[in-house]
């Protein structure tokens, strides 16, 4: 494979470009990994039962399609010890899949990224749990929860992975997987590592943990601050809105952020504050989109940015210097990516994984 964006991404992103000429990040790749500990005992049980029947509803949606794999689906290997070679295949493996013509624009990588995002935003500061430790959306409860309509694809995307590589923890491969949807893209570098667990359905969280798009900032720090993340971090992480597209049979919203939505920029900040946006007439969730084309979205929750004093001036940042964007994303990310996992069960400082020095490593 190649060590930089895959040409399904290039030939998309080049067909409706607004940064000209990007240059895809030169890749490092390194790591190594040993087998994890076994799950501790699961959470005391929490929150209401009205996430079940969301669970059966958001499934049948999907046609449940999906697998939802037993508690005890992800017992690693006491014999097996994966080192940084092992990382850099799986890695390579993923970005195989990332080109898909007839999907929305030519790539699973957003879709993989949301699915990420979703899978390590649960987490509670408070108590400790959620985050990306257990892979509890590999269970129908968390699965269906309303955020979460239309990860499936990307679960289903990457199961041939894991059956490639079943040594490797689901928790590992999503987010192993997000780190690749940015970097493939032309992001910035994520450091990451190794060491997520698969927990059991009892570790699962409830209902309403992830942001609710047609909220505005206060929302914004709710559930961010709940994970322990600060203004600044917020609005970088909000930048991911860069990549990928709303559903309608998903979310209920519809459209793309930017003009490419398979290049990872700096371009969701500068249309959010440079250009004109109204109400979309429709029968849909109220959003917007841009006067000029009608093209392009934005939700509630992204305009609360512009509309929060505080936001704005992060928002102001990232629009005029995207390297600037870039770092504080990494930061921010990468801290997301290990929400929930105990210091015990990493085994090695982060790395950049997927960069050219380490692909020779052991």
């Amino acid at each position: 494979m190649s060590f930089r964006i895959t040409p399904v991404l290039r030939n998309v992103a080049t067909r409706r470009v607004i940064v000209a000429g990007r240059a895809a990040p030169l890749l490092r790749r390194g790591y190594a990994e040993e087998a994890a500990p076994p799950p501790p005992p699961p959470p005391k049980k929490e929150g209401g039962g009205s996430g079940l029947f969301l669970a059966l509803g958001a499934a049948a949606a999907a046609g449940a399609a999906y697998y939802f794999y037993t508690q005890d689906s992800a017992k690693p290997s006491a014999a097996f010890v994966p080192t940084k070679a092992d990382y850099e295949k799986v890695y390579n493996a993923i970005t195989d899949i990332f080109d898909k013509e007839g999907y929305d624009d030519g790539s699973l990588a957003p879709v993989i990224l949301r699915l990420a995002w979703h899978a390590s935003g649960t987490y509670n500061k408070e108590d400790g749990t959620g985050g990306s430790n257990y892979a509890t959306m590999r269970f129908p409860n968390e699965a269906g929860h309303g955020a979460n309509a239309g990860l499936s694809v990307a679960r289903d995307a990457l199961e041939p992975i894991k059956k490639q590589f079943p040594w490797i923890s689901y928790g590992d491969l999503w987010t192993l997987a997000g780190v690749a949807a940015v970097q493939e893209t032309g992001g910035p570098a994520i450091p990451w590592r190794a060491g997520r667990i698969d927990g059991v359905e009892a570790h699962q969280t409830p209902d309403g943990r992830l942001p609710d798009a047609a909220q505005g900032s206060s929302h914004i720090r709710d559930i961010f601050g709940r994970m322990g993340f600060n203004d600044q971090e917020m609005v970088a992480l909000i930048g991911a809105h860069a990549l990928g597209r709303c559903h309608s049979d998903r979310s209920g919203y519809e459209g793309p952020w930017t003009f490419s939505p398979v290049t990872f920029s700096n371009e969701f900040y500068n249309l959010l504050l440079n250009d004109a946006w109204q109400w979309k007439k429709w029968k849909g969730p109220a959003q917007y989109e841009d006067k000029k084309t009608k093209s392009l979205m934005m939700l509630p929750a992204d305009m609360a940015v512009v509309q929060d004093k505080e936001f704005k001036k992060w928002a102001q940042t990232y629009a005029k210097d995207e390297q600037k964007f870039f770092d504080d994303f990494s930061k921010a990310f990468s801290t997301m990516l290990e929400l929930g996992v105990p210091k015990e069960q990493w085994k090695s400082e982060p790395y950049k994984v997927g960069q050219p020095e380490a692909a020779a490593a052991k």
